[in-house]
């Protein structure tokens, strides 16, 4: 190792903070200096057909969006591609690349030091989602998060000089490598953006858990698979549940049950309050099931339990006693409900996600993601702390592993994880 080198990987070392004690470093909503040219990412994605997560991305990153009532273009140049499957028929993937005049790389190093042996780009943006994959046992399918992740950091310590990351979803199916992604981000002091898009997205109504609430329990009724959609659900709860009085502090446990045995713990009389919290959260969808045009009774606990009768709940315990439930049954939106603990009052509203299945043509939550994304490559500040996204990373892993042992309480002291978020909302307002 060089002299230049060593100084640099050990002067960023310094700068670095100890996992779980990060403090929110705010986002700004800004465009490139007039005049200078734009930062360039390499984009590495699993597979571009359409609605897959590289195809929004993709799509976004290279001819824009609709923002604040106009056309944003690109704030960003993406300066290389790597792609790693081609499904066929259905791949977009090369006609893309023709279309926006873009270079596609055969492998990760090439595209983050565009041949020359030496980081080349000012950010990277892993798009880890979709695409044929193995699964484990548990049901996890085993995307390159972590892989192409390592494969990043590598060419950062090779060329002395580290840029901002993005991870789409979940970190990764195993606790340990999610940890030491994080750590990697700490130890050589890059902004690690990761995360889901519910977080960001447009919210009916237009509401934030005011900063410092005394919250005693977080719900959120959703949809989707286990190891798949109940991420976007968990981010959904976390990015009201963290701005309770005294941050995050980390998880105690997570207990995952199906069907009538998650009915029948929801049933217990401990269990009011969050009973109480799934019917608010509920009365907040615009999916759920009719005959003759409306509901066919009134929406209660003895409702839901008779429409909904397969189901997933994920039930959180957190090292302050606070709570966290999630639900996955069959509607097709995600609806949170919070309750406070000074004064009984639930606030609930619902994270806003029209898929092109249903409600619309083009998936926009993707739009104040995209943004995000833009704004931690031009600032180089994250909009929120990437403790969140490994938190809810390990709060899928347990509740996989509950559900494969059969329902069985998985302790996680591994997830002590302290963090604190500041005032500034972070989702879709214009």
């Amino acid at each position: 190792m060089n002299t230049n080198r060593r100084t640099f990987l050990t002067r960023l070392s310094a700068v670095g903070c100890t996992l779980g004690a990060s403090s929110m470093l705010q986002g700004q909503d800004q465009d490139p200096p007039e005049g200078e040219p734009r930062k360039r990412i390499a984009f590495l994605g699993t597979e571009v057909r359409t609605h897959s997560h590289a195809q929004h991305f993709l799509d976004r990153l290279a001819l824009g969006y609709g923002w604040r009532g106009g056309w944003q273009d690109p704030r960003l140049e993406i300066a290389s591609v790597f792609i790693d499957q081609f499904p066929d028929k259905r791949d977009l993937a090369r006609e893309r690349v023709r279309k926006y005049g873009l270079k596609l790389y055969p492998g990760i190093e090439e595209a983050l030091t565009l041949g020359t042996g030496k980081l080349a780009v000012d950010g990277v943006v892993i798009i880890a989602e979709h695409g044929n994959y193995p699964s484990n046992d548990k049901g996890q399918k085993l995307y390159p998060r972590y892989k192409w992740f390592k494969k990043c950091v590598a060419v950062f310590e090779k060329s002395g000089r580290a840029v901002p990351v993005f991870n789409d979803k979940h970190l990764s199916t195993s606790w340990k490598e999610c940890a030491e992604m994080v750590a990697d981000s700490k130890r050589l002091g890059f902004p690690f953006f990761a995360g889901s898009s519910l977080p960001v997205t447009r919210r009916l109504p237009a509401i934030d858990l005011p900063h410092g609430t005394p919250l005693k329990e977080s719900v959120c009724v959703a949809y989707g698979g286990v190891d798949s959609y109940d991420i976007h659900a968990l981010e959904t709860a976390q990015c009201m549940s963290e701005r309770r009085k005294g941050g995050e502090v980390g998880i105690e446990s997570v207990l995952a049950l199906r069907d009538e045995a998650m009915w029948k713990h929801l049933a217990e009389p401990g269990r009011r309050d969050t009973r109480r919290l799934m019917i608010s959260a509920l009365t907040r969808s615009h999916n759920l099931p009719v005959e003759t045009g409306y509901y066919s009774d009134r929406i209660t606990f003895k409702w839901a339990r008779a429409k909904f009768p397969s189901a997933v709940g994920y039930f959180i315990k957190h090292l302050d006693g606070f709570r966290t439930t999630m639900f996955l049954v069959g509607i097709q939106d995600f609806n949170y409900a919070g309750l406070r603990a000074d004064n009984d009052e639930i606030i609930s509203t619902q994270m806003y996600l029209p898929m092109p299945s249903h409600g619309s043509t083009t998936a926009d939550f993707f739009h104040p993601l995209t943004r995000h994304i833009e704004d931690t490559v031009i600032t180089g500040r994250v909009p929120y702390p990437v403790e969140r996204t490994l938190l809810t990373s390990g709060m899928v892993i347990a509740g996989v592993e509950s559900l494969h042992r059969g329902g069985v309480l998985v302790k996680t002291p591994e997830m002590k994880v302290r963090y604190t978020v500041g005032k500034e909302s972070t989702y879709w307002q214009d």
